[in-house]
């Protein structure tokens, strides 16, 4: 036994740190339980995926995730293997002898960390006793005609007769059992009911009332204290799910979310205080070229070019070298994912483009931006839009004359240089390549205006997105500077119409828009972070809280902040729009100093620095769950670990801080603008910030909310 096994905090120049002595692995064993093993539904499975490498490092072989078993995923994700660990091994017998069916292998990612995967059909006929066991464990009853939580209970009962039979045969070893969201909570309820010794952790990657309520417009952030939590999910039908989650949350020894936004939230949906804030992360790579990112944002855009050469045929009278690509990506939620009040604010950005490039063309100025903003969210559909079809298709045919008149052309030039002679231009060019190209210009004709979506919308007059672009008049006409495509379905390389992946889309993009007024966490902007690309948040989704607690100037490191917490919806959409409006007057060379300074705040999403977070709560819940074995010494941490990223000092110090009156062109500079930014000088400034030791914290005790907000 590990008697008295000291996990001790100390503080460095004022701030809690923890020390070197870390958990002894080799005594323990840690389980991960989630529905998104092996199974993508939605952020969870990607935080689970990211995580597992820096965890396996970390654990080794005492690391193993618990999720359930479908046969088309285990096919092409797990490869079968058979437990090293004796008490998996022998707990997987026992419960296969039984009746079950349990799966082993190693998840086919990043650390292939090994998975533990219950078939719940196969187990599905112990439904009703299982039923009466959950009943018994904390009187919540659930309806037959609820499959998911039917589901759910199969699942988490597998799970805790699974961890029950482990610490049969644990020899010595402690076990940490980590799971994820209400769907894998009834395994937690049922364990600790039957008083397994095993140290639990109850994450929460959003509340399941909290979602409801703000898709439902109810203004959420400035009643959250006002609520009748029971009447409310009484009223959706989801009375049953939300005991299951809040009987989980509170039979936890620790309680996580992944934001302080979150752990308010936490605080009154569920009635428990979150112990740890654990931020999700990315696994970041490096490329060995320091502007290799730089390059693919190149070549991609080029790509997403093209597309747009084919969607807008007929109607390209815009220069696509001035052209900003803008995008918004995710569940199709549209008030909780912020679709309204962006198409709000690109209504006030076309109307303020329209003016500048009035102001402009009486200037006799050439110079103008356009703006082509893409909605990747995925809806129901029936097809392809046959004019998007056909504008790809007059596309790739202009572009095949072109080159078969190209090779035509070089076989003239070359032959007239191989005879010493300047060819006459009236020759190379004869009546039939004349004919060719008028026909092919008669071919980019159309009389319709570009279509504003990609697919057939099968409830194309009752769509959110459609019917607001129907009442702003959107319609991508000529005179519009802000052009609006929806594509209705996730980006993938084998799309005969947008053939890219979506981080290909994502680094061929200039900004990402995610004004989102309910975002647990938020890992698109994240992942645009990550890959160099300027994003828009909200100071009401975790990484917008997370970035304002980290970085000094967020703006100077392309990450703009919409403040949807304490100002109206008219004002944060007046906001966003001077944001959008601002950074279409940047110029190219403040775009690229943006995109660098973008690019190095990925050090701070990284999970070999955010993974912390999770040890501190492992360390938490065995010194609660085994205190004789265990103990902290040091429970009471501040919530900011003092880090921040400072304000670039160098020019300019935001793009917003030195631009022209109107927008930019894409290949003209400020000559304004001195030589004062060193990007090597501020690289290394940040790298070696990014060194300083994170700081391992609590929720904030006694913290007062802020109420008062305005629902956006």
């Amino acid at each position: 036994m590990l008697r008295g096994r000291s996990l001790s905090v100390t503080s460095l120049s004022g701030f809690p740190q923890w020390e070197a002595d870390k958990l002894p692995v080799e005594d323990l064993l840690l389980f991960e339980v989630s529905w998104e093993v092996t199974n993508k539904v939605g952020g969870i499975c990607t935080v689970i995926q990211t995580k597992a490498k820096t965890t396996a490092d970390e654990w080794g072989e005492n690391y193993f995730l618990i999720g359930p078993h479908f046969e088309h995923n285990m096919k092409t994700q797990v490869e079968p293997c058979e437990p090293l660990n004796a008490a998996v091994r022998r707990a997987m017998d026992a419960m296969n002898k039984h009746g079950c069916q349990v799966r082993f292998g190693r998840w086919l990612i990043e650390g292939s960390p090994y998975v533990v995967l219950f078939d719940i059909g196969y187990s599905a006929w112990n439904l009703d006793r299982w039923k009466g066991d959950f009943w018994e464990a904390c009187s919540v009853g659930i309806p037959h005609h609820d499959r998911e939580a039917n589901d759910m209970l199969i699942f988490g009962s597998l799970t805790a007769w699974f961890l029950k039979e482990v610490t049969d045969h644990a020899d010595g070893q402690h076990v940490i059992a980590h799971f994820h969201e209400w769907q894998a909570g009834t395994g937690l309820i049922l364990s600790r009911a039957r008083k397994l010794p095993i140290a639990t952790i109850f994450t929460t990657h959003a509340t399941l009332l909290g979602r409801y309520l703000c898709a439902a417009n109810a203004d959420f952030y400035n009643h959250l204290d006002k609520f009748n939590i029971d009447k409310e999910a009484g009223e959706r039908q989801i009375y049953h799910r939300y005991c299951m989650e809040r009987a989980s949350v509170h039979c936890a020894h620790v309680f996580t979310t992944v934001s302080e936004i979150t752990a308010i939230e936490a605080e009154h949906m569920l009635k428990r205080k979150p112990d740890v804030v654990t931020p999700n992360g990315l696994n970041v790579k490096k490329f060995s070229a320091v502007h290799e990112f730089q390059n693919l944002h190149a070549m991609y855009k080029a790509r997403i070019q093209d597309f747009v050469r084919g969607h807008f045929y007929g109607h390209l009278d815009f220069d696509l070298e001035k052209t900003l690509f803008l995008f918004i990506a995710g569940r199709y939620e549209f008030s909780n994912k912020g679709a309204d009040i962006f198409l709000e604010s690109l209504s006030r950005l076309n109307f303020l483009l329209r003016l500048s490039y009035f102001l402009i063309s009486h200037q006799m100025h050439k110079s103008n931006i356009t703006v082509v903003v893409f909605f990747i969210m995925p809806a129901k559909t029936n097809n392809f839009n046959v004019e998007t079809l056909k504008g790809q298709a007059v596309r790739k045919q202009l572009w095949d004359t072109v080159h078969s008149m190209k090779e035509k052309f070089g076989k003239k030039l070359y032959d007239a240089l191989l005879r010493g002679e300047i060819p006459d231009m009236n020759n190379i060019l004869d009546r039939d390549d004349l004919t060719i190209m008028k026909r092919a210009i008669f071919s980019t004709q159309r009389q319709s205006l570009p279509p504003v979506t990609t697919h057939n919308m099968i409830d194309d007059s009752t769509d959110p997105i459609l019917s607001t672009i129907r009442r702003l008049g959107l319609f991508n006409s000529r005179s519009d500077r802000v052009k609006i495509i929806l594509h209705p379905e996730f980006l993938s390389s084998t799309s005969p119409l947008l053939p890219m992946d979506y981080e290909e889309f994502v680094r061929g993009c200039h900004l990402g828009v995610f004004p989102s007024y309910y975002e647990p966490w938020g890992y698109t902007p994240a992942e645009c972070t990550v890959m160099g690309i300027p994003s828009v948040t909200t100071n009401l989704s975790g990484f917008g809280c997370f970035v304002q607690e980290h970085v000094a100037d967020p703006t100077a490191y392309g990450i703009y902040i919409v403040d949807r917490r304490f100002c109206s919806p008219d004002d944060s959409c007046n906001q966003l729009t001077q944001f959008l409006y601002g950074f279409c007057k940047q110029s190219r060379r403040q775009r690229i100093i943006q995109r660098n300074r973008t690019e190095r705040l990925s050090d701070l999403l990284d999970w070999r620095y955010l993974g912390r977070f999770y040890q501190h709560a492992r360390h938490l819940t065995l010194s609660r769950a085994f205190p004789d074995n265990f103990h902290m010494e040091l429970m009471s941490l501040p919530m900011t670990d003092g880090f921040k990223y400072p304000r670039p000092s160098s020019v300019p110090p935001s793009p917003l801080g030195s631009q022209a009156s109107s927008p930019q062109s894409s290949d003209v500079e400020d000559e304004n603008e001195d030589e004062r930014y060193d990007e090597e000088e501020e690289a290394e400034r940040d790298r070696l910030n990014i060194k300083s030791p994170f700081y391992l914290s609590h929720v904030p005790h006694g913290k007062k909310k802020l109420h008062g907000e305005y629902k956006n």
